[in-house]
């Protein structure tokens, strides 16, 4: 049985100014002195033969995937390389920073926390994974991650309750020793040279923040599944995150360079890379949000409004396990709690478009939010609607639109008015004119997923 030895930070050391609410904030660290051995010589068996489901047992119960066809698998197994061509002849420069990778689980099963740990030190160059920490969120079994920590270059701490996806994120990275952040959820695999790419975009501008293209692990069979390389993320006014497909221009005017960065107005959360000075400059996470949800909201607008920027990098491939559910509860229904939190600070007056769309939202008690618009003051960030107006596809449908008498879909005293008929024709606005045919006379509530605003890209 591996011991742990327990550490507590009192009131306000070194932690936000937000998080003065909690009186003390305690840690259960895995000696440093415990053997370590290579990721190779991990006996997978045994870890994972004491948490397998039993017959009789649903495989789905506890982690709302099958758990069942990821036990069957190797801790190692290959992946496809859906890479572009591009990118398998492209070289990266040699003089990369080294990264912490930050991992937080809460009762992963084992069979996918394992392969995601070792797909990270199986897939990266040695050089530039400095160190893997887990945050084990209280799980049920401490060994969960306890026995992980044996492994080279693996630090493992454990939360004596539950804090939730943020607060155990900055607690990782809190303890990170190299200078650059990677982020990863608990049920990844690595693909090829997936590092290399994400940090000399980081080397270059520490105020990137830069996402994989996040491929598609499924959840019945794990079939390892390649993602598109034509989306952004984006969202609705009712705040959940979304893939958007690029426009018909912003696709063909990446065909001369398929493996570009790709600007995004938002990424999903999960996997990112960011300086870890940068990273703490800019706020942390909000550490009055609890268990998960809307954080990417709030991250992705914060990066935004204050000066930095979002990529996803094409030939950075992670796979990610896709649940249609959660495994676990939300106590206060603290997704709501976290969004109206993010609207709050970030999204000024354009929050009532949140409210109109989510009634319910108005009457969730979202705390104290004072020393997160005291930051937002101190950075200097830039109003919502900057952050609309330059991430242009998704500007039109976040603007305030009238259905005439006579149908007219209209914005001010302009009209949206189709380019030509033929498909996919950029839609404008144009002044508004009685007869024309190519004015749009109704616009159905998926209309916005086609549009391309004011006829330009980004």
């Amino acid at each position: 049985m591996l011991k742990y030895q327990r550490y507590c930070v009192p009131q306000g050391a070194g932690l936000l100014h937000s998080a003065a609410v909690l009186s003390e904030f305690c840690v259960c660290l895995l000696p440093t002195n415990t053997g370590k051995v290579k990721w190779q010589d991990f006996d997978q068996d045994l870890y994972i033969g004491a948490t397998v489901v039993r017959p009789g047992q649903d495989p789905y119960a506890r982690n709302k995937f099958n758990q069942v066809e990821s036990d069957k698998l190797r801790m190692d197994r290959n992946v496809p390389d859906t890479r572009h061509d591009h990118c398998r002849h492209k070289q990266w420069k040699s003089d990369l920073p080294s990264s912490s990778v930050v991992i937080t689980f809460h009762n992963e099963a084992r069979s996918a926390l394992l392969r995601t740990v070792v797909s990270v030190l199986k897939k990266s160059p040695a050089h530039l994974v400095k160190e893997i920490i887990l945050v084990d969120d209280y799980s049920d079994n401490s060994e969960d991650g306890a026995l992980l920590g044996k492994i080279e270059k693996v630090r493992v701490l454990r939360n004596d309750r539950r804090e939730g996806l943020m607060r155990s994120r900055v607690r990782g990275a809190d303890a990170a020793t190299a200078g650059v952040l990677t982020f990863l959820d608990s049920h990844c695999e690595c693909n090829e040279h997936w590092l290399e790419p994400l940090l000399e975009r980081v080397a270059e501008d520490k105020k990137r923040v830069v996402s994989p293209i996040i491929d598609v692990i499924n959840m019945d069979n794990f079939q390892y599944v390649g993602a598109s390389a034509d989306l952004k993320g984006g969202f609705d006014w009712n705040l959940v995150f979304k893939w958007d497909y690029m426009t018909l221009e912003q696709r063909r005017a990446r065909q001369g360079n398929p493996i570009a960065p790709i600007k995004t107005p938002m990424i999903a959360g999960g996997l990112f890379v960011m300086d870890k000075n940068y990273f703490e400059e800019l706020g942390k996470y909000d550490m009055m949000m609890d268990v998960w949800g809307g954080e990417n909201l709030e991250i992705s607008f914060r990066v935004w409004q204050c000066g930095g920027s979002l990529e996803i990098i094409p030939c950075s491939r992670v796979g990610h396990v896709f649940r249609k559910q959660h495994p676990y509860t939300f106590p206060g229904g603290s997704g709501t709690v976290n969004t109206r939190r993010a609207a709050e600070v970030w999204m000024d007056e354009f929050k009532n478009f949140y409210y109109a769309a989510v009634p319910s939202a108005r009457n969730v008690p979202y705390g104290n939010i004072q020393s997160r618009l005291e930051m937002k003051k101190r950075l200097g960030c830039k109003p919502f609607k900057w952050y609309l107006e330059n991430n242009v596809e998704i500007f039109l449908c976040l603007q305030e639109w009238a259905l005439t008498k006579d149908k007219s879909v209209k914005h001010m005293d302009l009209c949206l008015t189709v380019v030509d008929r033929s498909a996919g024709s950029q839609i404008k606005l144009q002044g508004c004119r009685e007869n024309d045919s190519r004015q749009v006379r109704k616009m159905s509530p998926k209309a916005c997923d086609h549009v391309q605003s004011m006829g330009g890209s980004q």
